[in-house]
Formats: structure tokens, sequence, C-alpha cells
């Protein structure tokens, strides 16, 4: 059951490019009619309540959250890890699945895909299994393969129009194939879980040809960039700076340093980076023993990392490889402006337009603009959500949680 939510909204707004202090957003159903200054506003406009009004958040590499796991939850639970995200502001995402048995990922991107023809997600996002070994990261290596159109296929005909993005790494066999299998189907290639270097990175790019591109996590799951060994760390930037690819940060603390998310975003700018949550079944949990695809994970101070062979919870497992994230979008944006110093409207393009164009809907979520979806996130000078307004409607359980 939803809500219509006034027609009327006033605050501090972010449009894609600017700041607008005293800014007005008016809805009429479920799109937006008009935004701009208070004082041009027509009618009788609310006060001033000192809250800031973004676009709805755009997450495109989302794992799950409130105990919920993409990968691996039956067709009832896979809208907790939905309704998690958008209580806390993630109005569109992809749900992405790890690299897993055929059978299996084959089964879940079926599931998958009747939320999104469903209208609940914007699609599903392939994290595998065509990926290096030597950087699977939180990946089952048992599961990696080489590049495999057959499979691919398949994945693709379960998933019925859902699959919009696959990772990939360009030093795998067949990764050629692959990719002009993704072109041929509107797939979005992202490069990722690499251990290329920077020239077999840059050949991998030049393959995918034109249209859209990603890095998958960058920084994470590929080698430290060296001056001596630069990696695709160096090749991903570069083409960033050019235009030609848009950088995934977990920009969480855990998986980057803030001083790496300024960085990255003083280099290229909000327009080339999607902030993205990563996130696990442990988002929005407490702290435990949680599943990532066939592997198992602990999540400790809200860390997740793989639980390997002979771990006791201890501090041994503080080694273990990092696996996926616990923070939403909005905990991303709001480290980016707070800690890493990033201007507001930066860091909330990372997290909405730029992800919205890239996984092919900036032309109608993703903006404060008229015309576009009402997709509207309401905060407080905290960044906690007071409103989440999705195609112009606000569902009972996120108000229920809002007067708690």
């Amino acid at each position: 059951m939803t809500n219509a939510v006034s027609t009327m909204l006033r605050g501090r707004v972010v449009t894609v490019d600017t700041v607008v202090e005293d800014g007005v957003v008016v809805v009429e159903g479920d799109r937006i009619s008009w935004v701009g200054p208070a004082g041009s506003a027509s009618g009788q406009i609310p006060p001033h309540t000192g809250s800031t009004i973004l676009p709805g958040l755009v997450d495109v590499h989302c794992h799950g959250g409130a105990g919920a796991s993409f990968p691996d939850s039956g067709s009832g639970d896979l809208m907790t890890a939905v309704r998690h995200h958008r209580s806390r502001g993630t109005t569109t995402m992809l749900a992405s699945l790890v690299s897993a048995p055929a059978d299996r990922l084959i089964a879940q991107t079926s599931l998958l895909a009747d939320l999104y023809h469903g209208g609940d997600i914007a699609g599903v996002h392939v994290e595998g299994p065509f990926l290096s070994l030597a950087r699977c990261g939180a990946q089952d290596p048992n599961s990696l393969r080489a590049g495999d159109p057959g499979l691919l296929r398949e994945i693709l005909d379960a998933g019925r129009g859902a699959v919009k993005s696959m990772t990939l790494a360009p030093e795998i066999d067949g990764f050629v194939r692959i990719g002009d299998a993704l072109r041929e189907h509107g797939v979005l290639p992202s490069i990722g879980h690499t251990d290329a270097d920077a020239l077999t990175t840059r050949r991998g790019v030049e393959a995918l040809g034109e249209g859209p591109i990603s890095a998958t996590h960058l920084f994470n799951g590929m080698p430290t960039w060296h001056h001596r060994a630069p990696g695709p760390v160096s090749e991903c930037l570069a083409a960033a700076a050019k235009g030609r690819i848009v950088l995934e940060l977990i920009g969480d603390g855990v998986h980057l340093a803030d001083e790496t998310v300024r960085a990255v975003f003083d280099l290229v700018g909000g327009e080339r980076i999607a902030l993205v949550s990563d996130a696990m079944a442990a988002a929005g949990m407490r702290d435990g023993r949680y599943r990532l695809g066939p592997l198992e994970v602990t999540v400790r101070g809200s860390v997740a990392r793989l639980s390997l062979e002979g771990d006791d919870g201890g501090t041994d497992q503080d080694a273990n490889p990092i696996a996926g994230g616990t923070s939403t979008v909005l905990d991303l944006v709001r480290r980016a402006v707070v800690n890493a110093g990033v201007p507001l409207a930066e860091a909330v393009r990372a997290g909405s337009s730029t992800p919205a164009s890239l996984i092919g809907v900036g032309h109608e979520v993703g903006r404060l603009a008229p015309g576009f979806f009402a997709d509207i996130l309401v905060v407080d000078s905290a960044f906690e959500p007071e409103q989440v307004i999705r195609r112009g409607e606000r569902t009972q359980r996120e108000a229920a949680s809002w007067r708690s």
C-alpha cells in the first residue's frame, strides 16, 4: 500500500549541476513538473524546512540487504533487499549476482527477471563468472571459467531482457567474443576482477568498441597501481578522463580511503563516477555470519570478509578478503561530502544521474528535472532520510520507519 505525497516540496534542492539553496520541486502524478528557486514558484508554497532534496539514488552494483541476498535468496525474500535500499533513498537499482555454478546463475537470473518485469528493479548485474582467478576476491574460484558464449546465452535467455550489466576480466580467453555478445544484446560490459597489465586493459577497452563501459569497483579486485606496473587502474582512470568509461567506487572508508575517493573526483569528476554499495545481505543487519553466493562471510564491525577454513571469528579474520559492503548509496554520498570533501552536487551526480545514464535510464531517472519520474529523496542535515518518494508515491513501510 502506498500514500500519495505532497505535490510541492521545498528545501535545498540539488540539481544535476548546482545547488539551489531555497528551491521547490513540484510533483504531478508520477512525474516532476517544475523545479526552481522558491521565489519563482507559483501558487502557495510550503515553508522552508531546512531539508535537502535530492534525486532518488541509483545503485548499479548491489548484492542484497536486510538479510536477503540476490545470489542466494528465494523469490519470496528478494524484495526484502530492494525495500531496504529503497527506504534509504535508492529508488533505482540493479540486483547483482556473483560467480556460481551455471545452473545456479541461470536460476537466480530467472527469479530476478520477475522483479525486473514487475518494475521493482532496473535489471540484473552479473558479476562473473568470466573473471581472473588471481583476483577473484570474494568470488568462488571453483565457479570461474573462460569466456563461454553458450553460458552467456543461457543467462541472457533466463533474464528475458533483464540482464543489463556483466563484469568480466580483459585477460580471459574468449573476452572479445563475450564482449561482442554483450554489445549485441545491449548489455553493459564492466571491466573488473582482473589481473591484467595496462596494455591488456587498454586493448580490452578498445575491443569493446563504441558504447558505455564501466570499471567494476575501481582499485578493488585488481592490482595496486604501481609506477612501474600501472595495471588496469591507470588505464581506467585515463579512459574515464577521456569520457570513455565510468568508474565504480565503493567509497565506504573500508574498500577505499576517503583521500582516494577525493582524488578520483578531482581527476575525472562526478560525471564519470558511479558510487556503488556492493552491498550484501548484511547491509542493515547485525554483525554475524552470512552468505554471498557459494561462500560464507563473517561481518564484524559492519565489515564483511570471507570466512576461510579454520577461522574462529577472532583477529585473524581481519586479514581475509573483503566480501562486499554493508552501506547504501546514501551512506556513500554522505561520506563523499563529509569525509572526502567532495562538492555536494558532484557527489549526488555520482550517486544518481551518472549511474542512471550508464545503464540507459538517464532520460527518466536520476535528476530533479521536469518530465523525469518523481523519484525524490529528502534528507535532514545529517543526510538521514525524511522522505523517499518513488514514482510520486511513498510506501507505508517507509513512512512508518520515519516516524519511529
